[in-house]
């Protein structure tokens, strides 16, 4: 299951999705350190499917995301948020971030 939760700003959504196995966890591996502790409230919002995540993402809407869980960047790569080469890793758990730039 996959925890998503979308953060409305005036510049497009931030969206949060993790694994829900991996939410009270801090990952920590060389100079990479990912609190899912203590920033849990970030990620926590709808428990969802990988399918019911997949069609909850409007990918015309985002302006960042942050993935993380096996299950979360599968979703993301499937709907073409998140590309394979910037997946990276933290105690073998995959995760990636996404921005979106605006044209001046």
């Amino acid at each position: 299951m996959i925890y998503i939760k979308q953060h409305i700003t005036e510049n497009g959504i931030i969206l949060a999705m993790c694994d829900s196995d991996l939410i009270g966890k801090v990952l920590e591996e060389g100079n990479i350190l990912i609190d899912l502790k203590d920033y849990s409230e970030f990620y926590i919002g709808t428990l969802s499917s990988e399918p019911e995540a997949d069609s909850s993402i409007n990918k015309d809407k985002l302006w960042s995301v942050n993935v993380i869980g096996r299950s979360s960047v599968s979703v993301a790569l499937s709907k073409g948020i998140i590309e394979k080469e910037h997946v990276k890793t933290v105690k073998g758990v995959p995760y990636a971030n996404a921005f979106k730039f605006k044209e001046h």
